[in-house]
């Protein structure tokens, strides 16, 4: 049955109402304001079903990195589901785009990176990277390694490990949490009372792993995990002196170190993964998002030598996969994605032109009166909302001024995202010149807006 392509907004409107359950959403609120309907893209704009045009600060959510409207992706897609669209990893079988995308990925990762596992999202990621945490320790006769630390309002996926592992109250609160978890504080220097250097405060808040291996026994931790860029709970860019003391307490205590990949990879930080951007080596990394594209779901785990080897040499059967594990039509688009990020240099051009070009203009925003900072790392960036950017006084921490902020640049044709009271951006790696300088008028615009509003409603 082919989508009836005549309705109107609101039949769409109302359809959406009644049949379709979506995620992270209070359905009765959005029952009662409805769905903007999204129909077609094309580059850094998407179009809603009344023809306006919006420019997509967001990537749709942090994905579309080269942009909407790829032929060359849409192609990828098609031939492969025309030779071959579909057979399972299992039963000792394999398929070429899954191998051929095995090597690929090995060939842009770090030099000690030489498997791959593959799974359908980031939260499926998380899930494989969980239970192969687990499985080397048991491998290596420590079997009592069970524990993960992660971090305070970070976020790895909402599956019941993925939600176990982060870091976001409201999500436990909904029940379902796994053991064998921890949490330390993240490294949000805007959010502390910034009584030290933010080079001191990286160095301090790093240790809080340490004190927190040492509080539950260092024969007792499994991993450290997390983003190298916190996404999710506001872009939390840490301090340069935060992950080199990371590594080191890994080292020392013999813990695997994962990064969660699956925003910061394929390129968003000017890097190609958020680990070579800081200069760490992970044992593990989970990936999703970024590889595709976003045109298709596929997510991974890049396994390290230190756990890969030993799952091979000592393993036996690993119990876990997944009907979709390695599927051929979106190995396919993964492969041309890649193919794109290396012949157009997008990379590069995040490290080199428009990553610089609009962390310039986006610093100018700090001028704003009710901008307390503004924060970038290639095309990933945050400004924090203050009631004044002199005293950096904040509001009364019922996120009001985030959500009237987002709702005023959406309704302006700009998506940008609101965490409490913390806008995010973080657009195609194809953005023009032209089209960040836009980007930056709109935020201006609905930052005055956001002021005049809330200043009449105080």
């Amino acid at each position: 049955m082919a989508i009836a392509e005549n309705r109107s907004r609101s039949e769409w409107q109302e359809l959406d109402r009644q049949h379709y359950l979506h995620p992270f959403t209070d359905h009765k609120d959005l029952g009662e304001k409805r769905s903007r309907i999204i129909t077609r893209a094309e580059g850094v704009y998407i179009y809603d079903a009344d023809g306006n045009k919006i420019l997509d600060g967001m990537s749709g959510l942090w994905c579309v990195n080269t942009g909407y409207g790829r032929e060359e992706l849409i192609a990828a897609a098609t031939n492969q589901l025309r030779e071959l669209p579909y057979y399972n990893s299992f039963f000792q079988c394999a398929h070429p785009p899954s191998i051929e995308l095995s090597r690929i990925l090995c060939e842009v990762t770090p030099p000690h990176f030489n498997r791959v596992f593959y799974a359908g999202s980031g939260s499926e990621s998380i899930d494989t990277m969980i239970r192969m945490v687990w499985r080397y320790w048991d491998l290596v006769d420590q079997p009592e390694r069970k524990i993960i630390i992660a971090r305070k309002n970070a976020y790895h996926g909402s599956t019941v490990a993925g939600a176990s592992l982060s870091g976001m109250e409201p999500m436990h609160q909904q029940g379902g949490i796994l053991g064998n978890i921890a949490h330390i504080d993240q490294p949000y220097w805007f959010g502390s009372d910034r009584s030290m250097s933010e080079d001191d405060f990286g160095v301090h808040t790093a240790r809080a792993l340490e004190r927190k291996i040492e509080e539950l026994g260092a024969d007792k931790v499994a991993a450290f995990v997390a983003e190298p860029i916190q996404g999710a709970g506001g872009v939390i860019i840490p301090p340069s002196t935060y992950w080199p003391e990371i590594q080191r307490i890994c080292n020392e205590h013999g813990i695997l170190l994962v990064t969660d990949e699956v925003i910061c990879g394929f390129g968003r930080l000017g890097a190609w993964f958020g680990a070579d951007y800081y200069g760490v080596k992970p044992d593990l990394m989970t990936f999703a998002k970024g590889v595709t594209s976003g045109y298709l779901p596929l997510g991974g785990v890049m396994v390290g030598d230190r756990v890969g080897d030993v799952l091979i040499d000592k393993g036996g059967e690993f119990y876990h996969g997944y009907t979709y594990s390695g599927h051929p039509a979106t190995c396919a688009v993964a492969i041309e994605t890649v193919n794109i990020l290396q012949r157009e240099k997008l990379i590069e051009r995040v490290r080199d032109d428009i990553g610089p070009y609009l962390q310039k203009k986006w610093a100018t925003l700090r001028e704003h009166p009710i901008v307390g900072e503004t924060r970038m790392v290639g095309l990933m960036g945050a400004l924090e909302l203050v009631r004044d950017n002199r005293s950096l006084e904040r509001f009364d921490g019922d996120s009001k001024a985030g959500v009237v902020c987002r709702n005023f640049l959406v309704n302006n044709g700009l998506v940008m995202r609101a965490v409490g009271d913390t806008i995010i951006t973080a657009p195609p790696f194809t953005l023009s010149h032209d089209e960040a300088d836009e980007l930056i008028e709109k935020a201006w615009k609905c930052l005055d807006l956001t002021q005049k509003a809330l200043s009449k409603g105080s």
